[in-house]
């Protein structure tokens, strides 16, 4: 459950040093076309068994549209690929339509849609209803009272009756009706102008999935409400510590001052979060949760004739009603740029945005094609120019569509000693470009391709394409927008783009200067005094019994047998294991090296230097544009003991794709000003990782595993970078392909044909050279309690335990799998019911036993709290109960071992997930699909084999606290308490 507070998905990019990113498609969902075939869209209408329906001719989604009775929309796109659904539930409505008064209702909704109605959830609907009403009075009349003391007591009672009433309730049924049938990724969302609500299915539980939902949406009940409203709390602490969530909150606070979009968040605001209305969630629930606002979309493994049917029977009971329509006064046109700024710290860079009109528009379309000029990954303007030539720490474009208005988004990171209004001038440069028209004439076309490209993979994935389904709906886009948004991008000129940035990228933009620094706006949620409430994890009611009972088809499970599932060859020296892809013409292919960073630590460094490079024939630029003219693209990615070069497009580009990227590989040439602009670009990222509390806290778990000197900071030294030569790197890049590799190719054509080609394009050495040795980090024993700790300015605290087991013993891998999936797997599991549900003291916790990548190396248990500073201790001791004693519940054991069974029987490893299968099975030391002995294990497992592996890798074993959080927010005896204190400074943490 979270919150898509500015579509947060599309822009958490990963911003790893040079990483380019790519303008985001508007709900593209185009497949691959010749560029002269004019396809026809025209909305048809048919009827098939008995239901009337509506599809766009040549959508390859064949999606079918209806409108029941009652107006609940349903949009089904069938794929036989796996024996899955993907399910969304959306809802038209988010916190642009929260009252003015309450705002953060929507999102609180979400939440309280997981609690059950007055058929499951609860024990005794009749004893548990006049309790629940009472708490729905005194928060009322909490929320209109002003003096503290009272409000105080009134919580009190609030506490009291919420404890009352729990001994009533079933924490978590739903998740656990959700997991007993197998679902993945249960969860839902909250953004502006839509709540979601996802399921991932097998396909044979359909009549299960539907029959919960509707109920699920008939009469919600808000119970277990003060501790749910408490992972709100914790949600929104969470989001002061995330200083890019202030920069787009603040973005669109200027954009936007007249719409909801810039005059409420998401979230809500702090006085309103305090201060929560039962009662006007109820009002918003029955406003905005009826079936002419609602639609099912779902993508995967049905017959619709049958699924519809059944959802017209599961949902007819929906009754439509008038929808109140959202109006705002229009924004007035921006006459100067507007500045603001945010601080916080994480490090500096700027956003520049823009307003446009809304999805529905044409504009918003030729906005995404602009957005990809600008920034696509490869051959954009700022691709080439700001991030090619390293004027820029990092820099990206997209578009960023919603109902109303559309926004075009910049975001630049300044290099040493770049001011924030250096890289805004930058930026603009590059908008400047665009409305002269100084670009390239064929970069429209190169776009066109890669977006047949981008489409034809998201067809690939059924989830990707009930996403698009549900993004398209929500949005009030006529979907024959989308099918035809290639067509329609291929009558555009340069000429209409110049007209088009004129138009619309003047001097009326917002710049968000992020500052670091200390916010002085931060007014943290305080904790509230919350007794823990009873979860009752061996009730059942009436309605989950029943959902069990309903009949459904087996699926029985499909394993790999890498002999017949892979084809293998050879081309000259090198080994090539190959999938065919029969769906389409795309390709991928990768040569692995059983080599990395542990090996030689200047191989990332070479890995990220080469795209920088040019050959003698062709700058670095001019071979991003051949790339992307091809709709091809290449990535070098150095882990620590392995490397893949992977190369991917359309087939029909294969020869050219290879042997472009082995020219640059064989012939890049040496380039000294290069590398030392690359070293200072290099010097900053990683001072910004310093500034990361993600990465301080990779760190912190990779020294409590491994000690002073492991694989997070075996990094070369500043001193050592500054003495880098520019020939170095480039001979071992040459040598790279003399190395030994196997060619893992997915694609199209066979072993045999791809060989008898790679032997022309990717020509094997006579001799392999030998593979340096790697450098070997130690998994060190943890022989007593001991604590780690970094201080960061932040709100929460976030921690860590870890513990490194025995050597990988295969044998146990289904018993650990089972663990997992019962202790902390999910929103089920022990852990999160009971630090969450019950005792409300982190919005985010988890638990697991990983095994190792390698089967010479240890496995390792992992548990995480992220929670307030002033509920550590509390949060602290709640998990080290549950790692001492283990919670027994027949009733969730056995869902646990439902959902593991059911989850690996529709489990489909396909496309080159079959090689890459097979590659870490060999690591693993067996030739086996491992899923198979899982799956058959799991059935005779009881809580015997989790009580016995509980008390041998986990109860009263020392763990090491990896700890971060501000300075002086933690009482230093609290921290004190679990075990000698080693406080890391920063270079300790990241080696430089």
């Amino acid at each position: 459950m979270g919150l898509f507070l500015n579509n947060f998905k599309k822009t958490n990019r990963n911003m790893k040093l040079f990483t380019k990113i790519a303008g985001i498609a508007f709900l593209s969902m185009v497949f691959a076309q010749p560029l002269s075939a004019q396809q026809k869209y025209e909305w048809k209408t048919a009827k098939s068994g008995g239901y009337d329906y509506k599809y766009v001719e040549n959508d390859p989604s064949h999606a079918r549209f209806y409108t029941l009775k009652n107006g609940l929309t349903v949009i089904l796109s069938p794929s036989k690929k796996e024996p899955r659904i993907q399910t969304y539930i959306a809802v038209k409505a988010g916190s642009k339509t929260d009252p003015a008064t309450h705002t953060g209702l929507a999102h609180y909704l979400e939440h309280m849609l997981f609690k059950g109605t007055d058929q499951f959830g609860s024990l005794d609907w009749a004893q548990e209803k006049p309790m629940l009403e009472k708490i729905e009075h005194l928060y009322e009349e909490y929320n209109s009272t002003k003096d503290e003391a009272k409000r105080k007591e009134i919580y009190k009672q609030i506490d009291i009756a919420s404890g009352e009433a729990a001994k009533f309730s079933i924490a978590n049924e739903y998740d656990k009706m959700m997991a007993g049938m197998g679902a993945k990724g249960t969860n839902a969302f909250t953004s502006f102008e839509q709540t979601v609500y996802t399921e991932d299915v097998p396909s044979n539980v359909i009549d299960k999935y539907l029959a919960v939902q509707a109920e699920r949406f008939r009469y919600p009940v808000f119970r277990i409400f003060h501790t749910e409203l408490e992972a709100v709390y914790e949600e929104k602490n969470r989001g002061l510590d995330n200083d890019s969530r202030k920069t787009f909150e603040e973005m669109f606070k200027q954009l936007f001052p007249n719409n909801n979009y810039g005059k409420q968040t998401t979230i809500g605001t702090i006085e309103h979060l305090k201060n929560p209305s039962l009662v006007e969630i109820r009002k918003y629930f029955d406003t905005y949760y009826v079936p002419n606002n609602m639609g099912v979309i779902m993508a995967g493994d049905f017959n619709p004739d049958e699924v519809i049917k059944k959802i017209d029977q599961d949902f007819g009971y929906m009754k439509a009603k008038t929808i109140p329509p959202y109006t705002f006064d229009p924004e007035k046109a921006i006459a100067t740029p507007i500045t603001s700024e945010v601080f916080g710290p994480e490090p500096e860079r700027i956003m520049l945005g823009y307003r446009f009109p809304g999805a529905s528009s044409d504009d918003a379309q030729i906005l995404t094609l602009v957005g990809n000029i600008l920034a696509n990954g490869s051959a954009g303007l700022i691709d080439l120019d700001l991030v090619k030539k390293q004027q820029l720490l990092g820099a990206y474009a997209f578009p960023y569509v919603l109902k109303d208005y559309s926004m075009l988004l910049l975001q630049g990171f300044p290099i040493e000693g770049q001011s924030l209004d250096d890289v805004k001038t930058l930026l603009l440069k590059e908008i400047n470009k665009l409305k002269t028209g100084d670009f390239s004439d064929d970069l429209i076309t190169s776009i066109i391709n890669n977006e047949k490209k981008s489409a034809i993979q998201t067809n690939e994935s059924y989830s990707e394409r009930a996403s698009s389904l549900m993004d398209n709906f929500t949005s009030d886009v006529d979907w024959i927008k989308n099918v035809s948004y290639v067509e329609r991008l291929n009558k555009l000129t340069k000429k209409d783009i110049m007209a088009f940035a004129n138009k619309y990228l003047n001097d009326n933009y917002v710049a968000i200067y992020k500052r670091q620094g200390e916010d002085k706006n931060i007014l943290k949620v305080e904790k509230p005094p919350i007794t823990p409430v009873t979860v009752n994890r061996e009730a059942q009611s009436d309605f989950l019994k029943k959902i069990a009972e309903m009949p459904e088809n087996k699926i029985e499970p499909v394993w790999l047998d890498y002999k017949k599932d892979i084809d293998r060859t050879q081309a000259g020296n090198y080994e090539v294991l190959s999938v065919k892809n029969k769906d389409n013409s795309l390709f991928r292919v990768n040569y692995y090296y059983e080599t990395g960073s542990w090996s030689n630590k200047l191989l990332p460094i070479a890995a990220d230097y080469l795209e920088y490079l040019g050959t003698k024939n062709k700058s670095s630029e001019d071979i991003s544009k051949e790339f992307y003219q091809l709709a091809s693209s290449f990535k070098v990615n150095v882990s620590s003991e392995n490397t893949y070069i992977t190369i991917d497009g359309l087939q029909e580009n294969f020869g050219k794709s290879i042997s472009q990227f082995d020219d640059l590989l064989h012939n890049c040439v040496a380039d000294q000003d290069v590398l030392e602009s690359y070293i200072a670009r290099l010097k900053k990222s990683r001072g910004n990782n310093k500034q990361n509390k993600g990465q301080i806290m990779q760190g912190l778990m990779s020294y409590a595993q491994y000690g002073p000197q492991n694989p997070f900071n075996n990094e070369l030294t500043d001193k050592e970078l500054d003495g880098l030569k520019a020939e170095d790197l480039v001979n071992l890049l040459h040598d790279l392909a003399n190395y030994k590799h196997q060619i893992l190719y997915y694609g199209p054509k066979t072993a045999m044909e791809i060989a008898s080609e790679l032997k022309n394009t990717h020509p094997a050495p006579a001799q392999f050279k030998a593979l340096p040795a790697p450098k070997k980090f130690m998994q060190q024993d943890q022989n007593t309690n001991q604590v780690l700790l970094a201080h960061y300015d932040m709100v929460q605290a976030e921690v860590y335990w870890v513990r490194n087991s025995d050597k990988y013993n295969p044998t146990q891998v289904p018993e650990i799998s089972f663990f997992n999936e019962y202790f902390g797997g999910g929103m089920g599991s022990i852990v999160f019911q009971t630090i969450r549900e019950s005792k409300a003291l982190a919005y985010s916790t988890f638990a697991y036993y990983g095994t190792p990548s390698n089967k010479d190396y240890r496995s390792a248990f992992r548990a995480y709290i992220g929670t307030q500073s002033d509920k550590f201790s509390e949060s602290v001791t709640a998990m080290n109960e549950l790692l001492n004693d283990l919670p027994e519940s027949s009733k969730a054991m056995e869902t646990a071992k439902l959902s593991l069974r059911k989850k690996l029987a529709t489990d489909r490893i396909t496309e080159d997930g079959i090689l890459f299968s097979y590659l870490n099975a060999q690591k693993m030391g067996r030739d086996f699909d491992m899923r198979k002995n899982v799956y058959e294990k799991a059935a005779t497992m009881n809580f015997t084999d989790l009580k016995k592996f509980h008390a041998q890798e986990i109860s009263k074993k020392p763990y090491t606290y990896c700890i971060v959080a501000g300075d002086g927010k933690i009482e230093e005896s609290k921290i004190n308490d679990l075990g000698p204190v080693k406080v890391l400074n920063l270079e300790e943490i990241f080696g430089y």
